[in-house]
């Protein structure tokens, strides 16, 4: 049974994900601001998200969101770029306002690509992501608004993420299917010279991803920029600053087998972690 907190004072940051690999967003978050209490939820019963519908993404991601607020937290970051890109607007500009609009719901994909500016010097960027990111666009949408002087082209890369939750990122048969992609990438357009990994799973797949880049290729990976976005927010909203705890301590809540989740979690952290079992459902 989830201890519920109450909903009147300060509370932990909410860090929310699909399944493992927003907990190198929260490694990242941790290392930048490591004073905070955070709560880390994976929805590891239901993902992946990056095939599912654009509703189905929205639905689960509200009733995450929901019930970090039943646990107090007053900000939460959606460290999955696919609920980042298929939910997030709509929890910010319809249902926060109904829920209690002194909340907030940040993601990943804006702080990611505030990082870009004078890294390409061809203005060609290339995004790396599931299906969902890939198809939402939202990287080349974020990308226009802030840099409209840069070419943006995706690839979806279906079997990274099973690659990764399977334990194979290191094993022969990665190089085939990153090889494959990239490879489809830098033919659609030969002169990219920047890659955004859109994907938090990514990552763990870094050491293969650079063996089949060009030398001058540069990499983004999210939980650096994600941390510091996110220490910059708080600087810049003191009010939400003091509406979050800071005891040091982390909680991580899984809708699946804590055993599971204990054991991929060493993937990501390098570390031993405590998981809860928990249920999302619409109130």
């Amino acid at each position: 049974m989830v201890k519920k907190l109450s909903l009147s004072g300060a509370g932990a940051i909410g860090i929310f994900d699909s399944g493992y690999g927003g907990l190198t967003v929260l490694s990242g978050i941790k290392q930048v601001m490591p004073e905070y209490d955070y709560i880390y939820l994976g929805d590891n019963a239901r993902a992946p998200y990056g095939s599912r519908s654009f509703e189905s993404v929205y639905e689960f991601t509200l009733e995450a969101v929901e019930w970090f607020f039943t646990q107090g937290c007053h900000l939460v970051i959606l460290a999955c770029n696919t609920a980042s890109a298929k939910a997030l607007r709509t929890i910010q500009q319809v249902n926060l306002p109904a829920i209690d609009p002194h909340k907030r719901v940040l993601g990943v994909i804006r702080p990611t690509v505030e990082c870009l500016t004078g890294l390409s010097q061809t203005n060609h960027i290339g995004v790396l992501g599931t299906e969902g990111t890939i198809q939402s666009q939202s990287y080349e949408i974020e990308i226009n608004k802030l840099h409209p002087a840069l070419t943006v082209t995706g690839e979806a890369c279906p079997m990274w993420v099973p690659l990764v939750e399977n334990r194979e990122f290191d094993k022969p048969g990665a190089d085939y299917f990153v090889k494959q992609h990239i490879d489809r990438l830098l033919t659609k357009d030969p002169l990219i010279d920047t890659l955004l990994l859109g994907c938090t799973h990514y990552p763990l797949l870094l050491p293969v991803i650079n063996r089949f880049l060009p030398a001058h290729m540069k990499v983004i990976s999210q939980g650096s920029y994600v941390a510091n976005s996110l220490k910059d927010y708080l600087h810049r909203h003191p009010e939400m600053a003091e509406r979050c705890t800071k005891n040091g301590t982390v909680r991580y809540f899984t809708t699946e087998s804590p055993k599971k989740f204990k054991q991929q979690a060493s993937l990501f952290l390098n570390e031993a972690v405590d998981a809860e079992r928990t249920t999302l459902t619409r109130k």
